[in-house]
Order: C-alpha cells, then structure tokens, then sequence
C-alpha cells in the first residue's frame, strides 16, 4: 500500500479515536466519573437516537451545553487511554510475526476504536486507586486549613431541593453582621466543597457556608467527616434521585446525616450548635428526628413563622414571628411563597446567630434570584422564569405555581421533564403533564423519549393538542417559543435543561 494512503489512514485513525475519547470523557465529567450514571448516558443516547446515530456521536462535534473542561483527572485519564492503545499494538505487533498477524492487528485497532466507551471506562476504574490517594490528599489540606482557622463556625445545608436558595440567602444575611464564606454556584460534592475551602478561604472569614449535596447513601456523611459542621439546615426531603437512593428510607437517612453531625458536636458541650427544619415539609415532619430543632416555615407551630403573605408578580411582602414573640414586616423583590420559605430558613439561622431583625429586613430586600432557579428575566413583552437547575416533583410543582402568578399574560412551558426518579419516573412526569395543563397555555416538551409521560398527562386532562410541540432540542423549543403569536405578553417558564449525558 502506498506510503501516503497509510499515513491519511492513520490520521484519519487516531482523529477518530481522539474525538471518541473526547465525548466519551465528557459523559463520564458529566456523570461526576460514576460509573452508573456513565453507563446511563450510552443507554440514553441509544435510547433516544437509535443505535446508529448514536454509534456516530463520538465522532460529531456540537456544542456542549456544559462544556468539557480539562482538568488533571482528564489528563490523567487520556495518558491511561494511551496505554491501553500501546498494550494493543504490543499484542497486535508480537502478532504480526505469524502469517496471520497483519489481520489480527487490524482487528485489535478496530476493536480499540469500536469499544472507545468501554476503554474510557476500564481507564477510569484503572486509575482509580491513583485519584483516591489525590483526592484524600486534597482532603488532607483542607481539613487542616479549617483546624487552624480558630473560631470559624461552619453552618452545613443540606435537602432534596432549596438548599442552594437557602444558601445564597442566609450568605446574604449573616453578611449584615460577619464575613462570610459560602460554596459557591452548586459546588455541593466533596471535592467541590475542598476545592473551595483551599481556593478561598481567608483568615478574615468568620462563617464558612456550606452547601451539601448527595445522590447516594452516605454521601453527606463524607462531606461532614470533612468540614464537621457546627450548624445545620434541613431545608426539605423529598423523592429526587430515586435512581440512586433506591428508596425514600436511603434519602431520609442521608439528608439526616447532617444534624447527627451537630449533634456529635454537641456531644463536647464547646459552644452552641443549631439544627434548622422546615417544619412545612411533610416527610420532615413525618421523620422529626431532634426535639430540639428549630422549625421555619408558613404553618401554624413552627418556631419561626410567616403570616400575611402577599404576594404579587413584582413581588412578595409578608410578616415573620420570631420564638421570642418578635415579630416585622419583610418585602423581597422575589415571587411566590416558596421563596418564603427558603428565606424563613435563612431568617431562622441568622437571627438565632445574632442578626438583628432590623437588619434582617434589610438583607431580605437585598436578597437576588438564585440562579436558574425560578429567576425572573424580562426580554421586552416576553418574560423568562429561568428554572433549568430544577428537577424534583416539588420543584416543579412549585415552578407551575409561580407562573400561574402571571394573570392576564400568555403562559408558555418548555420542559425536558424530570430524571433520576427511578420507578415512579413515569408517574411523577405524567402528573406534571396533569398539572401543566390546567396552568398553561402552551407546552413545549424538549425530546420525544423524556417527555412521553408528560405528554400523556397533559393530553388526558383535556389540553389541546394544537398548542403541545414536541422538539429534538432545546435550540429548536427556544425558537418555537418566540416565534408563538400569543398577542399578548408572554412568560415562558424553562423548567429543567438536562446535561449532555441525558439528551
């Protein structure tokens, strides 16, 4: 063979295998490098592109919705994948000097290309044993840079939604009074929370607010082993990540790990430790496992309770007692009772950590949006209820709520559906359909395979079929939306924008 057709097959060769690596990297990013939710995404992608088309993604370059990023670990990986290729040309080579080996070393190059996906897993399990040891050194580092930061209190948040509101609004409080540090966006795992604790802790820091995330049993145990926390706020309990947990018993025990880290705390009698609840939480209630929590919410006998609320779609102004019998008007600029509730969480820890309700009033007014989650953004007559960072039965619930604030505007939904959920997938999506029909005027569904389940809900409740679109992408719903003549101002609520690894 011509010297020039090897050199382009090689090429062409070793551009295939790196675009491979590289989309299969990504999932494996995108799946945190679990092997569960890795082995998910190439299900996914087979499920909702059919075998062939998926078979051909590897080797399509589209933009990411959250790009990959090249860390160490990447590297790492990508010199593992390097030697498995060697091992494969060492083998095919010591082949090649039967009469048959030129075949056999064609076959092992095609097999190595053919099985991209099971290479990037067998290096990810390969060099496990390596990113353990740089992990627990990781975590090393930062638990000695909290033990020789003398008084810092460390508040830990945790629950199946409205952790990451309660966090950005308790910083914004207790920042009236203290220095505040808190994870930032959703760096809720444990190297997320050790990476901001080396990257951005200072001496001058006063309270360090830290977020806690789990999807599997004992995760929040791992991450407070790390920071041991003086305080905790359980912020809700409910059926998220069922895929994972296997149970609402899993989920109810790991959400709890949290205030039985307070309370071994407080087993050394130094200083006060407080444990937060939502006390309008069902399962919460159902499970109170601390006598001496201290409950928020809107229910009549929570200890910190909101009454009078009103709320408008400028926003909400409602009135908070305090246990000691306080009591003041509070305006937030946000919408819906929900978002009351995440601050009464927030109210509860800093005036019990020594805020002043007068200033308090002051922190709520200051409170912004979260972030993708219920954000309000306005585009001229078209207003935008950002909710992508959402995917939980409550939230979406919540979510639907919200936008059936909006009176006398055309109200549009754009949704991917919910994931994680397990078994009960099907139904808690079927009854968002349900409950999406009787508030909207319009429904985009994002993905035929997600969404069918929504589909069915919305169309037994009687919604019209000529106003329910279903598209391939988010690009082509986000089109959709705008181009809808509704003649009249519209708000379209974005509930949920699945990552790469599910679309």
């Amino acid at each position: 063979m011509n010297i020039a057709i090897i050199v382009l097959l090689a090429v062409l060769y070793i551009a295939a295998a790196v675009l491979g690596l590289r989309y299969y990297t990504h999932m494996l990013q995108l799946s945190s490098y679990q092997f569960q939710g890795y082995f998910r995404s190439l299900r996914n992608a087979i499920t909702n592109h059919g075998p062939i088309y998926a078979a051909l993604m590897p080797y399509i370059p589209k933009p990411a919705k959250k790009k990959f990023v090249v860390t160490d670990r990447v590297k790492r990986l990508f010199v593992t994948y390097g030697l498995i290729f060697a091992l494969f040309l060492i083998i095919g080579g010591v082949c090649a000097k039967s009469s048959a080996g030129k075949t056999v070393l064609l076959i092992l190059l095609g097999v190595y290309i053919v099985l991209l996906s099971l290479v990037v897993a067998l290096a990810n399990f390969i060099n496990k044993p390596v990113e353990k040891r740089i992990s627990n050194w990781f975590i090393d580092d930062a638990k000695r840079i909290l033990k020789e930061h003398e008084g810092l209190r460390i508040i830990g948040i945790t629950g199946s939604f409205g952790k990451t509101s309660v966090k950005y609004y308790l910083t914004t409080l207790l920042s009236e009074k203290y220095r505040v540090l808190m994870t930032p966006e959703s760096f809720n795992t444990p190297m997320g929370i050790v990476r901001t604790i080396r990257e951005k802790m200072q001496p001058t820091h006063e309270i360090f607010v830290c977020e806690m995330g789990a999807r599997h049993l004992h995760d929040i145990k791992e991450i407070t082993d790390i920071v041991h926390p003086d305080d905790g706020i359980l912020t809700s309990i409910g059926y998220q990540h069922l895929e994972t947990f296997h149970s609402l018993e899993n989920i109810v025990s790991t959400k709890y790990e949290l205030l039985d880290a307070v309370e071994e705390k407080a087993a050394d009698k130094v200083g006060e430790h407080l444990k937060f609840v939502n006390g309008d939480n069902e399962i919460i209630r159902a499970n109170m496992k601390y006598k001496d929590a201290i409950t928020y919410g809107l229910s009549e006998g929570n200890d910190f309770r909101a009454t009078d609320i009103k709320v408008t779609s400028s926003g909400t102004t409602f009135t908070v007692t305090a246990p000691d019998g306080e009591s003041g008007e509070f305006n937030t600029k946000l919408v819906g009772r929900h978002n009351v509730e995440n601050i009464m969480g927030a109210i509860a820890a800093a005036y019990k950590m020594g805020v002043p309700m007068n200033k308090l009033k002051m922190g709520v007014r200051r409170i912004q949006s979260v972030p993708h989650r219920l954000e309000l953004v306005k585009h001229g007559a078209v207003s935008i209820l950002d909710d992508a960072y959402n995917s939980n039965p409550n939230g979406a619930k919540v979510a639907l709520e919200t936008l059936d604030l909006f009176e006398g505007k055309v109200k549009i939904l754009v949704t991917p559906g919910m994931v994680e959920l397990g078994e009960k997938e099907d139904e808690y999506n079927k009854a968002f359909g349900e409950q999406a029909a009787k508030v909207c005027d319009y429904i985009i569904l994002v993905g035929e395979a997600n969404t069918k389940a929504i589909k069915k809900g919305a169309e037994e409740a009687g919604f019209s079929s000529d106003k329910l679109f279903v598209k391939n992408s988010l690009n082509e719903a986000t089109k959709l939306m705008y181009e809808l003549e509704a003649g009249k101002e519209k708000v379209i609520l974005l509930e949920n924008d699945l990552p790469d690894n599910y679309t």
